[in-house]
């Protein structure tokens, strides 16, 4: 069973729960949504996250509206941000709350990483192959989510966010927990060109070894790669102090299962999008 359980339900959306830290932590709720269970039609079809990708609003806030039912959230705690495949960093506050919840007008701009420590407020952002990254400090409190496409992978968001929990909350990496969510897998994602180079020069950075190298990319003849960005992330988190075991991983890959998630690579066209959320409750 993965670490990301499918919740099964002939009604409703369908929801990926991040089943260890839902069982361990009382106040939490972390997970990812699925495509099926939504109001969207083709080629959106059918549940939806996105704003940003030609679907209509009123669909989209539906399917949110719907997620948060299920998982037993108010929707007006539902906040999330503009992602423009950097390594911005943004601290959620009270006055955030709901931000982007109906319309791109009133969305966090301009960050792929968002973070908070108050209850009641429920992170999320969004996705077709990219990574979800979860982070949680159960001794202060604080949660964050991070979007880490190629890009952000390169420049380490991973770590930037580590690196804001710190400076905000106190938080200590070795006592952070993190996880890795469903994204497209080394065995879908071939790269070429400025994406070889980038992530060649990020691997030598962490001062990774040959072999490990050749875990998270593997060449080809061709000058093409296989990307595995789940294991590259997980070692950004290693090298940034969290612990191996702290950090739960995920073995499902959205281009090998696009009858449960949506893929932007092995569709080929316009498509919907997940979203990931964690937040905590009031007690």
């Amino acid at each position: 069973m993965d670490v990301f359980e499918l919740k099964q339900s002939s009604m409703g959306p369908s929801l990926f729960l991040l089943s260890p830290w839902e069982k361990r932590y009382n106040r939490l709720s972390a997970g990812f949504t699925g495509r099926d269970g939504g109001v969207s039609t083709t080629p959106w079809a059918s549940l939806n996250m996105g704003l940003h990708v030609g679907d209509a609003d009123r669909a989209v806030v539906a399917n949110r509206q719907a997620v948060t039912t299920a998982i037993d959230w108010p929707f007006d705690a539902w906040t999330c941000a503009e992602q423009v495949h950097g390594n911005r960093v943004y601290q959620v506050e009270e006055a955030d709350r709901g931000k982007g919840k109906n319309s791109l007008t009133d969305v966090i701009k301009d960050c792929d990483a968002i973070m908070t420590d108050k209850p009641n407020v429920l992170l999320t952002s969004f996705y077709a192959d990219c990574v979800p990254l979860y982070f949680y400090d159960p001794e202060h409190q604080a949660v964050a989510l991070a979007h880490a496409g190629w890009k952000g992978t390169v420049q380490q968001i991973a770590s930037e966010t580590i690196q804001a929990m710190t400076r905000a909350y106190g938080s200590e990496p070795e006592k952070l927990v993190a996880a890795i969510g469903p994204s497209i897998g080394g065995c879908c994602y071939e790269v070429d060109g400025s994406v070889i180079d980038g992530v060649q020069q990020l691997l030598k950075s962490l001062g990774v070894s040959s072999a490990e190298a050749e875990m998270m990319m593997s060449l080809s003849s061709n000058g093409k790669a296989n990307l595995n960005l789940k294991e590259i992330n997980r070692q950004i988190m290693i090298k940034a102090g969290i612990l191996p075991i702290h950090i739960e991983l995920t073995e499902w890959c959205t281009g090998c299962r696009t009858d449960l998630f949506y893929s932007h690579r092995k569709e080929g066209g316009p498509t919907g999008r997940m979203a990931s959320w964690i937040g905590i409750r009031e007690r």
